[in-house]
């Protein structure tokens, strides 16, 4: 052998030996990415789609997106995504609150001027289609922590009914029998005590009181009042048994959000707010339901302090665009309770609830009758003491009145979280909740969106409290209800816990937003981030070859008529349905709801027969799907209700 050719052999054979270890250096990377191309290929394969649908995410531009706190699906085809502050203190601070509107149709965005913090707001469409806002935040929460004086609520009263109004400004300060001093942080305005004079002559005097926020002027422990307190008011024109303060305690403990009393409506036509009458109550996490009578009844929440709301619920008329007290429905819920109007124009609450309230009052399923303020529990349900942060949703058909609650864990920050899902049927002549299939890991947050199709999406949520251990369930299920089984399906990438929403679009598809993490490792030590990326979930169904169409028909129907919309597939159509548009937050949506529609072919068309029930389709604008054989829904027809 010659000494070139033995040369060249020994530089094969070097090469051969690095090239050899460079593959088992790098033998982990390669497999790696080759397992990701094969699943990539997998999960975008036309037969993978056609059996567990496919994810993709939005492209949202940098300068537009937000902390999605609540969404809204608008009879114009528009996403509503209200941020407000978006659970930010220092865009609270200045003042910086968004709304943000995306057209699905062109995929384009638009900012909303967004008067004032609706962050954790109550939402609800009105009969016009128009979007009722009510509540949301008037001060950031303070930690203990962070807390070095004593404050609280002191209630101002007025025994004299001769002297006029008191203004106590900013600042005003309030003082203790044994020196402690503190002041006013706003301006409030003290009534006369009122004077009646009865028809014998006789006179009843009824002191006036209003409530106000203190701080001490010193720092320490040492200005806490722990105690019942009287206080006097210093420059006060009355003496101090007519004119004084009155606390139960002042603390350094942790100070929760203060609610907001403001509300608006969001008009679909115009894109704007319009500022309408103040709630009588100031609310943070209320819960706002629509009645057969296109009123609404707003319930729960925490007040204008920082504190839970007693049972005090009250009623918005769309007509005078005022809301008025309910007194006589005096119910205590926890934030975010989940209530549904049922046909006969009562309520059911699942349970489900998203945080704040008593550990034991109003956290029992059951109906409540508005007409007397009656309360019929119903019995049954499983892991009952894990329906916070749980999903609820009524099951399609909506004429067969069974309910679904899935997921949740235990009060606050409990590390028990449940798989369960159960099931109601109210029709039943002794409703009670039966067991369905077990959820495929325990979750809080589940999002639950139903489809045209009569199934429901389940996605989301995390095992732990607002995603801790780094969580979440990268999950998404398929329920049927005639069959009651869960049917896995396509994996989203993002991940979704507190502050998420799910909604579904007139184009069958469901847009997934929002996950505000309190840690972004397992170890909770790095601070989470909120998750502004947006999802969309394909389902099977629109992988099935054509669809079918609805080619014509009115935009505005009455109960009980029977209506003809055109469309050329009109011997294949096998369901048709109209799908009340979603307003959701907190993995609360009680508007969605899905109504079977009778209807016969009728040329190139279908004859649909319009329930006459308020209490099952309630005034406003829905989306008329009709499917074919495969399942498949027709592009969404937006028809109003009247």
């Amino acid at each position: 052998m010659s000494p070139q050719r033995r040369q060249r052999l020994l530089k094969a054979f070097v090469s051969a030996i690095v090239v050899s270890g460079l593959i088992a250096i790098n033998a982990p990377t390669i497999v790696s990415a080759a397992r990701d191309a094969l699943h990539d290929y997998r999960i975008n394969s036309q037969g993978f789609k056609e059996v567990h649908g496919h994810w993709s995410m939005l492209n949202v531009p940098k300068d537009m997106r937000v902390n999605a706190i609540h969404a809204a699906l608008l009879r114009t085809g528009k996403v509503l995504i209200i941020a407000g502050s978006g659970n930010n203190r220092k865009q609270f601070d200045a003042g910086e609150f968004k709304t943000l509107l995306w057209d699905p149709a062109t995929d384009k965005f638009k900012f909303v001027h967004t008067p004032s913090d609706m962050f954790c707001a109550g939402h609800v469409f009105l009969p016009d289609g128009k979007v009722l806002i009510a509540g949301g935040t008037r001060r950031y929460e303070k930690l203990a922590a962070d807390i070095t004086h004593a404050a609280g609520v002191v209630t101002i009263k007025d025994e004299s009914p001769d002297g006029g109004s008191h203004t106590l400004a900013k600042g005003t300060k309030l003082h203790t029998a044994d020196g402690r001093s503190f002041h006013v942080t706003k301006q409030v305005v003290v009534k006369p005590a009122a004077k009646r004079i009865a028809a014998d002559g006789s006179t009843t005097v009824t002191a006036s009181s209003v409530e106000v926020w203190v701080e001490a002027d010193r720092a320490g422990k040492a200005s806490v009042v722990n105690k019942p307190t009287q206080f006097t008011i210093e420059g006060a024109r009355q003496s101090k048994d007519q004119l004084y303060g009155y606390s139960q305690s002042l603390t350094r403990t942790k100070q929760d959000y203060w609610g907001d009393d403001k509300s608006y409506l969001f008009d679909p036509a115009t894109e704007k707010y319009e500022r309408v009458d103040n709630m009588t109550l100031a609310r943070w996490y209320p819960t706002l339901v629509g009645l057969k009578d296109g009123r609404v009844l707003a319930v729960s929440g925490l007040d204008d302090f920082g504190r839970m709301i007693q049972g005090d619920n009250e009623i918005y008329d769309p007509a005078t665009k005022q809301w008025t007290a309910q007194p006589q429905l005096k119910r205590t819920f926890p934030t975010y309770p989940s209530l549904f109007l049922m046909p006969s124009g009562k309520l059911f609450y699942t349970g489900s609830n998203s945080g704040y309230g008593s550990a034991s009052v109003g956290r029992h399923p059951g109906i409540w009758d508005l007409n007397d303020n009656s309360f019929e529990k119903v019995p049954g349900l499983r892991d009952p003491r894990q329906t916070e942060t749980s999903g609820s949703v009524l099951l399609p058909p909506a004429q067969d009145q069974r309910y679904m609650i899935a997921g949740g864990g235990g009060i606050g920050e409990s590390k028990q979280t449940t798989d369960r899902t159960d099931i109601i049927d109210l029709n039943a002549a002794k409703p009670h909740f039966k067991p369905g299939p077990d959820l495929e890991k325990p979750v809080r947050y589940p999002n639950m969106v139903i489809t045209p199709d009569d199934k429901v999406v389940i996605t989301g949520g995390s095992t732990g409290y607002r995603g801790k251990g780094n969580s979440d369930v990268l999950l998404c299920h398929l329920y049927d209800p005639k069959s009651n089984a869960l049917t896995k399906m396509a994996e989203p990438a993002v991940g979704r816990d507190y502050h998420s929403e799910a909604l579904l679009l007139p184009d069958g598809r469901v847009i997934t937003m929002g996950s505000d993490p309190l840690f972004s490792d397992a170890k909770d030590t790095v601070p989470g981030k909120f998750e502004q990326r947006i999802e969309i979930y394909s389902p099977p169904y629109l992988f099935q070859g054509n669809r079918p169409q609805i080619s014509a028909g009115p935009e505005v129907v009455k109960r009980g008529d029977t209506v003809w919309f055109g469309t050329p597939d009109a011997r294949g159509i096998k369901t048709a349905r109209l799908v009340r548009p979603s307003a959701v937050t907190h993995v609360t949506d009680v508007e969605q709801r899905s109504i079977k529609l009778d209807y016969i072919p009728n040329g190139d068309g279908i004859d649909v027969t319009i329930p006459s029930s308020q209490g099952l389709l309630p005034a406003g604008w829905y989306m008329l799907f009709v499917t074919d054989a495969n399942g498949a829904p027709s592009q969404a027809h937006w028809v109003q209700v009247k």
